[in-house]
């Protein structure tokens, strides 16, 4: 037939066809369909080459657990937390997470924080929780906002996953 030897001929000023020697072409389309091919390249070459940069260690909180308290993501305590995500974490940094404390018993009471159940148990030796809590005493149903940071030691190795256990309890 006399169409099979014919090109097809672009119908848009910006779109090619290029020849490939496989039994399939590529269509080549405008500007923008080129720089999104170029920018997912890029993207997927980034993530790629920072994945073998990054000595960065990822985290994992097993649980947070309240004594006498409630922890809440926000500041009207309707979304309980039970665990707590730091992320991708590199040594000599830190993450900061906040949560809400709300003192669910009766009376006046104060805070204690604890960490336990370290794994791998060797991760307590070069990281550390802190809080911004001033010793406040919390009056019956009281919610105040409550900072946590973990710190990373800059001689941290070995230890690319850890999780650990988080207790904030009520004294007084």
């Amino acid at each position: 037939m006399f169409w099979q030897g014919l090109r097809k001929v672009p119908n848009k000023v910006n779109e090619r066809i290029s020849k490939s020697k496989g039994s399939f072409a590529i269509r080549i389309g405008n500007r923008i369909h080129r720089r999104v091919v170029f920018a997912s390249i890029t993207c997927i070459f980034l993530v790629v080459i920072l994945g073998f940069i990054n000595n960065g260690t990822f985290a994992y909180a097993g649980s947070i657990r309240g004594v006498g308290v409630g922890i809440y993501w926000d500041q009207a305590c309707t979304n309980r937390t039970l665990s707590l995500h730091w992320g991708l974490i590199n040594p000599v940094s830190n993450n900061t997470l906040t949560v809400n404390i709300r003192n669910e018993g009766n009376s006046p009471a104060s805070l204690w924080l604890t960490t336990s159940n370290w794994t791998p148990s060797a991760a307590s030796d070069y990281m550390t929780l802190n809080w911004n809590y001033s010793g406040i005493t919390l009056s019956a149903d009281e919610v105040i906002p409550m900072e946590l940071t973990l710190s990373i030691s800059p001689t941290v190795s070995g230890i690319t996953d850890f999780s650990f256990d988080t207790v904030i309890t009520t004294t007084g």
